[in-house]
């Protein structure tokens, strides 16, 4: 299983945006406090849509209360600007354990102890020089949808199902739809 973990989110429209995301892709959310905003629907609603009730959301008072849930065989994966490694210099399919990919707070990332202890599991993404992060929503998405690449996608659909695997197949469109 993938699990998204927040380190200590500060804005709720990206926290949103990600509860959506793991919604959508049957991932795990593991959200580490403080949070720098009230977790509540007024604040997350609209950018997690109506998925907040159907992700998977697990609440931690602090760092060592996230530690205490894990398995000998799981594996973080920190996402730092600081990482010399890409997404793709890892196999993510190659461990037993549940895989963790953890994401900092958009205005310090993960405090700089944890990845000096770990750096064989830091993560960079490629960017250019100029470009210190992006949109901490987006970077969940990137690796989340990179690791889901590897495994074969399991357990998602790869063809439409609200509407059905042949709609555009099986209907007529005006230009202007």
């Amino acid at each position: 299983m993938i699990h998204i973990v927040l380190y200590q989110p500060e804005i709720p429209q990206n926290t949103g945006n990600i509860i959506r995301t793991a919604m959508a892709t049957g991932s795990m959310l593991h959200l580490i406090k403080p949070y720098g905003f009230v977790f509540n629907e007024k604040h997350l609603l609209r950018a997690s849509m109506d998925y907040i009730d159907l992700a998977s959301i697990r609440q931690h008072v602090d760092y060592e209360d996230f530690r205490k849930q894990l398995k000998e065989d799981d594996v973080i994966y920190y996402l730092t600007r600081y990482g010399h490694k890409s997404p793709r210099q890892f196999d993510f399919t190659e461990g037993k354990g549940d895989i963790y990919l953890m994401f900092g707070k958009e205005s310090t990332g993960i405090p700089k102890h944890l990845l000096k202890a770990d750096l064989d599991h830091c993560i960079r993404l490629p960017m250019v020089r100029e470009a210190r992060s992006l949109n901490l929503s987006n970077t969940v998405a990137i690796m989340v949808y990179e690791v889901l690449g590897q495994l074969g996608y399991p357990g998602l659909c790869a063809s439409e199902t609200q509407k059905g695997a042949d709609f555009l197949e099986s209907h007529e469109f005006s230009e202007t739809e």
